[in-house]
């Protein structure tokens, strides 16, 4: 290896860096993997920092000016142009091993095997000579379907959120550890779009053969977790394993939830409860020994968290280790403003799952008894809660209407745009669509699970006439709706969707459970209502061909006559 000058924290006494591999200094307490950089064809970088701990990494984080310590010790970063993930510039190559499986279209985009190799080798060349972060983490709670993944990052913050988000391996486990796949992330590396058929100079590139993930141009780390997240869509359906983008907890019954929602539609808050233990919040898989989490962390939303309603999440962002992206704070008192969205709606927090007090330790657990759909209508038409049959379900899961809210991706404007997003997560899907329909279904039936639909989004008129459903109102019916309380409940159907609504909640107003009682003008609600139904509509034609009748019958029953 490479000999290069001793790299020294504040304890200047203790060397920390031994040619090219960062140890600590205490014989016999090596800390990488015997799999060096140079198998992977990574040849004269500067100094490799190998698994660091988070306060060292703080101490280089720190040192390299990559952002600043919070009054209470969070580190806090800004990621520049880029505050959310770029939809746009994710590429999967195409070649031989996968390309008949892939979905491709806007959510895929192929990239050739020419191309990929080029841009793979100008990011060799400018890795040589420049300082490297390396993590070696699992993703995947269950030791069976486990991915090793190797993390390369060029600036010390994303070391740290690697270290917070995935499953840190054993001592004993770093010697030997094999990566099954490796993530390269250099936020200073950009695309020359003329030379590698980019869209932009920002590209996240997916190679299934090579194992490999080339990240650059953003500083976003949601793009690093993400990439990992598709990676488990396209791997674990061929186990039988259902991979989901949804949060999971448990009850003191022993009962599991899951909890299904794009990007600010309360999936992390609302699995945050006190009261269940937390499996984890964004990313997990269903096979047939029960839910694991894919991650050893969380990554939740922050702006205008507050300690009052978000306990658990709130006392994350007072925590030293966890990583705040571009939350506001004041430079000389360090206290951060959680309610500010100068630089972005999406002001993010990743930290480790058991800075949350409830949090399972092992992140697995038994089959669900109860799913829950979470949509932000922004017509503000849909109930706030309803029991859906198996083939609304279906229906429901193939369409993932919400609304997505400013600022979660590069492009969206200030208000909420209605949207539909197959499985909940059509931007992670590698697969169609149907192939996790496919298997949700097998499961729900198979383990007899409830199904909810539950809006956290208006209620007494549109986005910029009603207000938002509150908080405590959706937590008081996912508590009637885990605790069986609702079972015995009499129900309506709703005469546009079909959806079987509680006439009443313990804790919730009646009149909240019906919409179109929230509205002043009950004729504007029928209008929206039936807008809605129609933009169901429209778009399940995509999947009509490919699904039971029975399915394409959980849709509105507007239009079903026709």
């Amino acid at each position: 290896m490479t000999e290069n000058i001793f790299v020294q924290t504040w304890l200047d006494s203790v060397p920390l860096l031994n040619g090219n591999s960062m140890e600590s200094a205490m014989p016999g307490n090596v800390m990488h993997s015997n799999y060096a950089l140079e198998e992977q064809g990574i040849l004269n970088p500067g100094n490799v920092y190998w698994n660091l701990s988070t306060p060292a990494l703080y101490e280089e984080a720190i040192r390299r000016q990559e952002g600043v310590m919070a009054a209470e010790g969070p580190f806090v970063v800004r990621t520049g142009q880029h505050t959310g993930r770029s939809p746009n510039d994710k590429f999967i190559v195409r070649e031989s091993s996968s390309n008949n499986e892939i979905w491709w279209g806007k959510v895929n985009y192929p990239i050739s095997e020419h191309r990929f190799e080029a841009l793979h080798a100008r990011m060799l060349a400018y890795m040589q000579g420049r300082d490297l972060f390396i993590q070696d983490y699992y993703a995947g709670a269950d030791p069976t379907y486990q991915l090793s993944v190797r993390f390369i990052t060029e600036t010390a913050w994303h070391s740290i959120f690697v270290r917070n988000l995935f499953i840190e391996p054993s001592r004993q486990e770093l010697a030997s550890f094999l990566p099954d796949f490796t993530v390269i992330a250099l936020p200073n590396f950009h695309a020359k779009p003329e030379i590698d058929g980019t869209h932009s100079d920002v590209f996240i590139v997916l190679n299934f053969a090579r194992k490999l993930i080339l990240v650059g141009g953003t500083s976003y780390a949601g793009e690093i977790k993400k990439s990992i997240f598709t990676t488990l869509n396209y791997l674990l359906p061929h186990h039988h394993v259902l991979p989901m983008h949804c949060a999971a907890n448990v009850g003191q019954s022993g009962d599991v939830a899951l909890f299904f929602g794009l990007s600010g539609t309360g999936k992390t808050t609302l699995s945050a409860d006190s009261k269940r233990t937390l499996i984890g919040d964004d990313e997990h898989g269903w096979s047939d020994r029960g839910i694991f989490n894919f991650e050893g962390g969380c990554y939740a939303k922050l702006i205008h968290l507050s300690r009052e309603a978000e306990p658990e999440i709130y006392q994350t962002t007072q925590r030293f280790g966890s990583i705040l992206e571009n939350v506001a704070i004041n430079p000389l008192t360090r206290h951060l403003d959680l309610n500010d969205a100068t630089l972005t709606e999406n002001t993010r927090g990743a930290y480790p799952i058991e800075y949350i007090s409830n949090a399972s330790p092992t992140g697995m657990t038994g089959h669900p008894q109860n799913i829950i759909f979470l949509t932000a209508d922004a017509l503000g038409v849909l109930p706030p809660i309803a029991r859906l049959t198996n083939e609304q379900a279906m229906y429901h899961f193939l369409s993932g209407y919400t609304a997505k809210v400013a600022g979660t991706e590069k492009g969206l404007g200030h208000e909420p745009q209605a949207v539909f997003s197959a499985c909940f997560g059509a931007p992670f899907m590698a697969l169609h669509p149907s192939v996790y329909a496919d298997l949700l279904g097998q499961k729900i039936e198979r383990y007899k699970v409830k199904v909810w639909l539950v809006n956290t989004g208006w209620t007494g008129g549109s986005y910029g006439v009603g207000e938002r459903i509150p908080i405590k109102q959706t937590r008081a019916m996912l508590t009637a709706a885990l605790s069986g309380a609702l079972d015995e409940i009499p129900t309506t159907v709703d005469p546009v969707f079909g959806f079987h609504v509680p006439v009443r909640c313990p804790g919730v107003s009646e009149k909240l459970l019906t919409p179109r009682l929230t509205w002043s003008d009950p004729d504007h609600y029928n209008i929206q209502a039936y807008k809605l139904a129609e933009m169901f509509i429209d778009n399940f034609k995509q999947f009509a061909d490919g699904v039971a009748p029975q399915v394409r019958l959980g849709g509105p029953l507007v239009g079903k006559a026709n």
